[in-house]
């Protein structure tokens, strides 16, 4: 698979079923993070691999209600960094840029190995950090919810199923991009 259809295949499903999360996955995807780009090749990023039942029961307490479906993951990731370790320019806080680069890298490889990597908001920051023992000062952004993509939709709300099957929508092309200059065609907002 090359770069284009990982992008293209990569998708943020929540109907997951069991994956064999080995070592040597997890030294995969790490590796994926670990070879990012970074602001002065500071490479903020930090990662905890929740693999056990019992490391995922204690992230299960973190998450968001609509967010059940994420029990069934064989794999929560911990993303976070702390600002101090990352260039901070005038008002440009890299720490968050370098560490999204880092996730986007370890989701495209998941895509790659056959897996679905699901990064969420949808949680307590606090409970998430405690949980993992990740020291204070540390923003954890996001969760990567790691499995097999399965068809049984029974632990998705009806909403969420229904976006199982179709890819969200898009902007259109023209709307995110102009050449040269700013055009006011960029100010369309997504439609939700």
């Amino acid at each position: 698979m090359d770069v284009k259809e990982a992008i293209e295949k990569r998708r943020a499903y929540r109907a997951f079923g069991p994956a064999g999360i080995t070592d040597g996955v997890i030294k995969e995807l790490a590796t994926a993070a670990q070879l990012t780009a970074s602001c002065f090749n500071n490479q903020p990023w930090k990662f905890v691999f929740a693999r056990s039942e019992a490391s995922r029961a204690r992230l299960h307490e973190s998450l968001s209600k609509n967010n059940d479906w994420a029990k069934k993951a064989s794999l929560i990731i911990a993303a976070f960094a702390k600002k101090e370790n990352d260039c901070v320019i005038k008002e440009r806080e890299y720490y968050l840029f370098d560490l999204g680069m880092a996730v986007s890298s370890l989701q495209l490889r998941a895509t790659e190995l056959g897996l679905v990597a699901h990064p969420i908001a949808g949680f307590d920051n606090e409970k998430a950090r405690l949980a993992l023992g990740i020291p204070e000062g540390n923003m954890v952004l996001t969760l990567i919810n790691v499995g097999e993509k399965i068809s049984d939709l029974s632990a998705l709300t009806p909403q969420q199923a229904a976006g199982e099957d179709a890819r969200p929508p898009r902007l259109a092309l023209e709307n995110i991009f102009s050449v040269d200059a700013y055009d006011e065609k960029l100010a369309v907002k997504p439609v939700h």
